[in-house]
């Protein structure tokens, strides 16, 4: 059974930087992609950033982009979120998420696309 284990969060001000880590056991993580939602409060859960297996190709969100870096280390079993110049509207809960069948870009960044999630870690980011 795929187990995750989110950490790294925390409370920062606006323009610091946090990284995320994401615990992978059970499997073989490197059959796995791997991504990263969020969901802020009194919104839905939305996708954030997500990278393959072989960590060759990542993709992101929008709002993220230039700011944000997925990477993995399938060695360590883990898949990490450099977050930079953070912002108050990164508030939210971050989950890591993981699948075995992820084919597209756009399958990856589709939540009900994945099988397997952590509990989530907090970040708040004050202004």
């Amino acid at each position: 059974q795929v187990q995750l284990l989110e950490s790294g969060g925390g409370l920062v001000q606006a323009g610091d930087s946090l990284t995320l880590s994401c615990g992978f056991s059970g499997r073989v993580v490197r059959r796995y992609a791997m991504a990263w939602f969020r969901q802020a409060p009194g919104k839905e859960r939305e996708f954030v950033a997500a990278i393959t297996q072989s960590g060759a190709s990542t993709n992101y969100v929008d709002s993220v982009e230039g700011r944000f870096t997925i990477s993995r280390d399938n060695v360590k079993n883990a898949v990490t979120l450099q977050m930079n110049n953070l912002r108050p509207e990164d508030t939210a809960v971050y989950y890591c998420a993981a699948d075995l069948s992820i084919l597209t870009t756009s399958e990856s960044m589709t939540e009900n696309k994945y099988s397997y999630w952590g509990q989530g870690t907090q970040v708040t980011v004050s202004s």
